[in-house]
């Protein structure tokens, strides 16, 4: 079995060769194939995952996946089982042009969330829809896994040409079910468990609205329970009043929407923006990696993950994040246990981003019914983040109950602004990228907007070139 990483010199690769060597989930895989533009950045990520297995095999691991590394995409894809797609088109470097652009115009400036997320995908979303071709051609029976942020649009771009086989994954709503499992005792989400959890939203905009148990929705009496909710991070940081008031419990990607003026001003307090603090970060490691006279670029990966994992999402939080927090292995164990199920046939319950109707469902000529999407007011196909049952047969997503108004007007209005980004991405077109940023929720501004695609166009040559010369038409004055 073969698995191919796209973005394989990216700084979280080890951590999912370290899964995948170790058959945490129980599956077998015998060639990991690293992709990446980046000869350099790739070579290194090589060398700690040779570390790496070095000390998995001292310390008596089976035999390890056979590893390559390459900078050809159809080399690397070829013949693969399983694509994990992780590429960060720009580096950390273009992350902080997203961040400063919508800072300099007192917007929130962060990675997946608000204008600087659409910058992402606009600049992501033809490199990723020129991967899913090749796979397409070199490998039409794999399954790809994106990890690629924004993943929902992303997710979306690629199912295009891939259909049902692409899905997306994010470790948070699974983090956020698996806290709320253990203060009831029960894994919610286990193969076997018999209760009925209803996530609904997109992804980074998503809500638990009700666990069931025995026949009883036990979510309403953990929302009145101060204790409890002081053990949910999402409640800790959104607030326990307002998880009451609103009945559910929040993405913790929900932080950005409620408190937008609190998140501005603690990320224009600090030093450096997240994207600056990760691009000096990264860059020591693999600067420090190539030099022969440091310790050895495993312990220096390890010692920079600690501190990477120290600091996320530093501006939302008020505290450190506690361990019990960050323990349950992340988006690769996500995707681990997603690839199992795929291969072996042994059913997983995951939350997962998947098509509003399978793809089957939707042509050029005619969207699927309302009755067989799972928003029934949303478009067939619309990338969704909702409960889903894995096995042989492949990604099933599980009924969710009525979508309230407002949660259904916030999905709405973020996945329209960024299909017009999509639309962007695909068109060249200037005028679908001003739309998509100036009807970004936390935009919703014709003459922001504009100045943010100037910004964007000055500060990014993949958007420059994408959208290539000329202007668009000056928004009303007042």
């Amino acid at each position: 079995m073969k698995l191919a990483i796209l973005g394989g010199g990216g700084f979280r690769v080890p951590l999912v060769y370290e899964a995948v060597a170790t058959a945490a989930t129980g599956l077998t895989v015998d060639e990991v194939a690293l992709y990446d533009v980046d000869a350099s950045r790739l070579g290194t990520i090589t060398a700690v995952i040779e570390g790496l297995g070095a000390q998995l095999s001292a310390s008596g691991a089976a035999a390890l996946p056979r590893l390559t590394s390459t900078t050809d995409l159809h080399e690397a894809v070829a013949g693969a089982d399983f694509v994990f797609s992780a590429i960060r088109v720009g580096g950390a470097e273009a992350r902080t042009v997203d961040e400063r652009v919508a800072l300099g115009l007192g917007l929130l400036g962060q990675e997946t969330i608000g204008p600087g997320g659409l910058a992402y995908a606009l600049r992501t979303i033809p490199v990723a829809l020129e991967a899913a071709r090749v796979i397409a051609e070199a490998a039409p029976g794999a399954w790809v896994i994106n990890f690629t942020n924004p993943a929902g649009i992303v997710t979306e771009a690629m199912r295009t040409v891939l259909g049902d086989r692409v899905v997306g994954i994010c470790d948070t709503p699974i983090g956020l079910v698996r806290r709320v499992g253990r203060l009831l005792g029960t894994n919610l989400v286990g193969a076997d468990s018999t209760a009925s959890v209803d996530y609904v939203g997109l992804n980074h905009l998503g809500w638990l609205r009700s666990v069931t148990i025995d026949g009883e929705d036990r979510l309403p009496g953990l929302l009145a329970d101060d204790a409890a909710l002081e053990e949910i991070e999402e409640a800790r940081l959104i607030g326990r009043d307002w998880v009451r008031a609103d009945g559910a419990l929040p993405n913790e990607y929900l932080f950005y929407y409620l408190h937008t003026e609190q998140a501005i001003e603690r990320i224009t307090a600090a030093a450096t923006t997240r994207g600056e603090f990760l691009a000096k970060q990264q860059g020591d490691f693999y600067l420090g990696a190539a030099d022969s006279c440091c310790t050895s670029p495993l312990d220096l990966w390890r010692e920079t993950l600690h501190e990477r994992e120290a600091t996320y999402m530093a501006e939302s939080r008020d505290e450190e994040r506690r361990e019990e927090d960050v323990a349950g292995g992340g988006y690769q164990e996500v995707a681990m246990r997603l690839m199992t199920a795929l291969a072996t046939g042994r059913p997983e319950r995951m939350i997962l981003d998947v098509g509003n109707a399978p793809a089957g469902a939707v042509t050029a000529a005619t969207d699927a019914p309302p009755a067989r999407r799972i928003v029934p007011e949303l478009p067939a196909d619309a990338v969704l983040e909702v409960l889903c049952v894995v096995d042989g047969e492949g990604v099933h997503p599980q009924p969710v109950a009525p979508v309230e108004l407002g949660r259904l007007g916030m999905m709405s209005a973020l996945r329209a602004s960024e299909r017009a980004i999509l639309e962007a991405a695909v068109t060249g077109s200037r005028e679908a990228a001003w739309r998509g940023f100036a009807t970004h929720p936390l935009v919703s501004s014709p003459e922001l907007g504009a100045k943010l695609l100037e910004g964007y166009i000055a500060g990014h040559p993949q958007i420059a070139a994408l959208l290539g010369e000329g202007g668009i038409a000056e928004p009303p004055t007042r």
